[in-house]
């Protein structure tokens, strides 16, 4: 099992034409997602050879859709017409768009998720996308560092999704998302964490969050009401100084608030136990899974 993302799904990239496009549809098609189409204005029509599979591109996403049936879209265009991409997906009926830009104006990304409502799951801005190991990618996750198994995670890092899922690789994940670190996103830590509850696929979750906003303290709440899993957590930003914006456009903290050690505390209060490094996390990830065999 997995969560948004599976075998099934039929996902066509827009942009595939460019530089990042190209690249990122081979690495998506060697680890097995069924890539059925790009969209290119202005090259409909045309086709890209990748070796043992060649994909047609369609000049826009709702002759695409019509054409090829896909059901998800990954977003490789340059920041300025990313708005536009998104707004042709939600438009075409996509039901999951994976926006891998970064750099997207906050106004944009308030605009096309509003847009979105509840007939398109967005997952990004400024995010690696998503990956079920073994049955599907969707965006710029690495396919060869870890294995299919039943652990989820949800992060607002790239860099950290990697890591932890190099490190649990023995163990293995049902799906990977990389929700984005921008402040304004499609889909939260929130919406992650129901899906891993309710998919019978998952056994335990790991959560990646880091400094600035709420984010984190609204999961804690969330989780002490509605997940019964176990769920072990990395907060980034221990050490970053008050006032600097670090990394991500959202990671911005404003005295107390937003802090890591805020948000240490917040998902420790409800039970959730927080690694001081991302080694940690993974150790105490292997601690729960064994409370969980030995229960």
């Amino acid at each position: 099992m997995a969560i948004f993302l599976t075998k099934d799904s039929r996902v066509l990239v827009q942009g595939m034409t460019g530089a990042e496009g190209t690249r990122h549809t081979t690495r998506m098609l060697a680890a097995g997602t069924d890539v059925v189409a790009g969209v290119t204005p202005g090259k409909g029509g045309r086709s890209v050879d990748f070796g043992e599979r060649t994909v047609p591109v369609f000049g826009s996403v709702a002759e695409a859709v019509a054409e090829t049936g896909a059901d998800v879209s990954v977003i490789f265009v340059p920041p300025r017409f990313t708005a536009t991409a998104v707004e042709e997906a939600v438009e075409a009926a996509v039901p999951l768009c994976v926006v891998i830009t970064e750099g997207v104006p906050v106004h944009d990304a308030v605009r096309f998720r509003a847009l979105a409502g509840g007939r398109t799951r967005i997952i990004g801005p400024n995010c690696p996308g998503l990956i079920s190991p073994g049955q599907s990618s969707a965006g710029i996750i690495p396919a060869d560092i870890t294995s299919a198994g039943r652990i989820g995670l949800v992060s607002k890092s790239g860099t950290l999704t990697y890591q932890l899922m190099y490190e649990l690789r023995d163990l293995g994940f049902s799906t990977a998302v990389g929700i984005g670190g921008d402040p304004v996103v499609g889909t939260t830590h929130i919406d992650c964490l129901r899906a891993f509850q309710d998919d019978p696929g998952t056994d335990a979750i790991v959560m990646i969050g880091e400094i600035g906003g709420d984010a984190e303290e609204r999961a804690a709440a969330y989780i002490q009401e509605n997940v019964t899993k176990p769920v072990v957590a990395y907060v980034a930003g221990f050490t970053a100084p008050e006032g600097k914006t670090m990394g991500h456009a959202g990671a911005i903290v404003s005295g107390s608030s937003g802090t890591a050690q805020a948000k240490k505390e917040a998902l420790e209060s409800v039970g959730v136990r927080v690694g001081r490094t991302p080694s940690e996390t993974a150790r105490l990830m292997r601690s729960e899974l064994g409370r969980k065999a030995g229960s």
